[in-house]
């Protein structure tokens, strides 16, 4: 009898606990929040911090609402970048607004507004380096004219060097010839001298060599300045050296040797410095190209070739060549029939600068006209850059015409390197692109 009382209690215990465990349940149900709700009321507090300007108690509830991924969660995400600009001169919110876009960087669905946003920061913080891996990020990964228009004008921002020249000369693969008291040296193309200024003159750098001159003594020396090779024959002059091959003035003309002073016979009245295998020549009164094998590329039968201030005048198959008072785009194997004024020679890459009616513009090789005629003077361009004149002063502009580096300089060569030799009031200097470096 006792054991079946004590069963019945034990069932009814149960039941009654299960029922209770049920209506817990229901209650907790009922009355439990939604994550989607708690974010909003997270939202809702922490605007009524910002309202009050009350920036630091928004941080960590912004901060725990953006911990949801909720679709609140981007709102919650911006709403807290507000907060921390707010507080960003404070100790830690430079690097937590920042950890914060760099996340949305990374989000799959990254728009092209956190790369702007980040960008235009470093920017504006002179922050550059960091700016332009953003605007490489970011056009990469949304193709965004935005990014694209923001970068095109930003990436000539450049800076000044210390170092300070009487005379340089163009900018030739990595080096450039440089003068201090009247004795030329070599220079890294950032204006940082290699070889010491000693020398009457100096050739271009090329193959781990520069031919110099010093106390009439013509040879060779190295990068460290040693000498590697002596000139025994008596020569006059030379030119600059490339493609293993450096002038020399033998006697009535001049002749093409090798870096170790190995002297061919071929005799020329003038002659170029190579570029991409050729160089300008001049016999019997005319103009050519000639290979680096004596084969003629272009038959000397023209009044001149344009060359520029190294004697370089090949480059992207094309030259310019002068008859009479007309200069004429020659390439491809090809002469155009449009005549110019003057020109300068194509450099590796982008247009060649042609004047007509008294202005420059620029061409590209098959002569298309691509910036119309509106400068004073002009050098073609050099990495995407080019050197124009407007007035009395020289500054830059990019393939599309427009200027982006103002004229402020006496003088200015072509860019190389990221580097262009610039003449201002304290001498010859060297601008530098922040973003080539």
């Amino acid at each position: 009898m006792g054991g079946t009382i004590l069963k019945r209690t034990n069932r009814i215990i149960i039941m009654f606990g299960s029922l209770a465990l049920i209506i817990i349940s229901w209650i907790v149900v009922i009355t439990a929040k939604s994550n989607d709700e708690k974010q909003a009321e997270l939202i809702e507090q922490a605007v009524a911090y910002i309202n009050d300007k009350i920036y630091i108690y928004a941080v960590p509830v912004l901060e725990e609402a953006a911990a949801y991924n909720n679709k609140r969660t981007l709102e919650a995400e911006d709403m807290l970048k507000t907060v921390y600009l707010q507080l960003i001169d404070k100790n830690g919110y430079k690097r937590k607004y920042i950890n914060l876009l760099e996340k949305q960087m990374n989000s799959e669905y990254a728009s092209e507004d956190v790369f702007f946003e980040l960008a235009n920061y470093y920017l504006e913080n002179s922050k550059y380096d960091d700016a332009f891996n953003v605007f490489r990020t970011g056009i990469s990964k949304t193709g965004s004219d935005k990014l694209i228009d923001l970068y095109e004008d930003n990436r000539y921002i450049y800076k000044i060097g210390y170092d300070v020249y009487e005379n340089v000369t163009s900018i030739f693969g990595k080096t450039i010839g440089v003068q201090i008291k009247g004795l030329w040296g070599v220079a890294s193309s950032d204006g940082v001298l290699q070889i010491p200024c000693e020398y009457e003159k100096v050739s271009t750098y090329s193959n781990g060599r520069v031919v110099v001159q010093k106390n009439s003594e013509i040879y060779a020396v190295d990068s460290s300045n040693n000498r590697i090779a002596l000139l025994k024959e008596k020569a006059s002059d030379f030119g600059n050296y490339s493609n293993d091959c450096v002038p020399l003035y033998i006697k009535d003309g001049w002749k093409r040797s090798t870096g170790n002073f190995g002297i061919g016979d071929v005799v020329f009245e003038q002659i170029g410095t190579y570029s991409d295998g050729y160089v300008a020549a001049k016999q019997d009164g005319k103009w050519g190209i000639i290979g680096t094998l004596s084969t003629w590329l272009i038959p000397a039968e023209y009044d001149e070739i344009i060359i520029d201030e190294l004697g370089c005048a090949y480059a992207q198959n094309a030259i310019f060549v002068k008859k009479g008072d007309s200069v004429y785009l020659f390439a491809d194997g090809k002469r155009f029939e449009e005549s110019y004024e003057d020109a300068q020679p194509f450099s590796h890459e982008n247009y060649a600068a042609v004047k007509k009616n008294g202005k420059w513009g620029f061409i590209d090789t098959s002569g298309k006209l691509m910036i119309d005629y509106q400068f004073d003077e002009a050098l073609s361009f050099g990495q995407h850059l080019a050197a124009v004149k407007q007035g009395e002063l020289w500054g830059y502009i990019n393939v599309y015409g427009k200027v982006v580096i103002e004229p402020r300089f006496f003088k200015a060569k072509s860019f190389a390197n990221g580097n262009a030799p610039v003449l201002t009031e304290l001498g010859w200097q060297f601008i530098s692109l922040i973003e080539y470096k």
